[in-house]
């Protein structure tokens, strides 16, 4: 028999979430560094300096904080699913009601919904309460070195575009065409994600547009305010 294979979004959404979340905040973050340190009137290699500081340590930031993060949700599922196998092991009887309820509140008849609970629990009873009960599956289960490698590498390409247009694009429109590709990008990668993950396009790129903007001319003006006053 063939097997039925089909496509989901949601087995997606660990990796997009740290993906998206790492190039979106490299290049915003970036970007309103270089373009406020630009506007401060410093040199090329001062704002090279702070770009390339600034994306080793975004990077190993986004690292930090996502395994933090992540593994801090591991461990509860981890300390959920242990407590479920000794509640198993000490009120079977009981554990067979709650997993008989829940399939009820489901929309099946009591006497269906204990059949089930038997062969589940024959077959796996762990692996049912983990599923069914605390509602942890292989997609939702808690990744956490995955999701920090794919924030700090994700951090690090997003941060790498205002670095190279800095590097290369003549000082006096430096920070016009650091702020111009940065939001062409970021409209970019919005729209990607958007579409990855089924939401509307339009939307994601005006939202992030928006954020991105935001950041840079904040950055812009305290770089004016501190570059007047010195």
């Amino acid at each position: 028999m063939m097997r039925h294979t089909e496509f989901h979004r949601t087995a997606h959404i660990g990796w997009l979430r740290a993906a998206v979340l790492g190039a979106n905040d490299g290049l915003i973050s970036t970007a309103s560094l270089v373009v406020g340190v630009a506007a401060a009137g410093t040199g090329r290699t001062a704002i090279l300096i702070a770009g390339v500081a600034g994306v080793v340590a975004g990077a190993m930031s986004m690292a930090a904080g996502e395994y933090v993060s992540v593994s801090s949700q591991a461990d509860t599922e981890r300390a959920d699913i242990e407590r479920e196998r000794r509640e198993l092991y000490t009120d079977d009887a009981g554990e067979r009601r709650e997993l008989t309820t829940i399939y009820v509140a489901r929309g099946l008849t009591a006497e269906l919904a204990a059949q089930v609970t038997d062969q589940l629990m024959a077959h796996d009873a762990l692996g049912a309460h983990t599923r069914d009960e605390l509602g942890i599956t292989d997609m939702s289960t808690a990744r956490p070195i995955q999701a920090a490698l794919a924030s700090a590498a994700t951090f690090a390409l997003g941060a790498m575009l205002p670095v190279a247009v800095a590097a290369m694009a003549p000082l006096p429109m430096l920070s016009m065409l650091v702020t111009g590709s940065a939001l062409a990008l970021l409209a970019v990668l919005g729209a990607l994600a958007a579409r990855v993950g089924g939401a509307t396009l339009w939307l994601r790129a005006v939202r992030v547009l928006f954020w991105g903007a935001l950041a840079m001319a904040a950055s812009a003006a305290v770089g004016r305010l501190f570059g007047a006053s010195l």
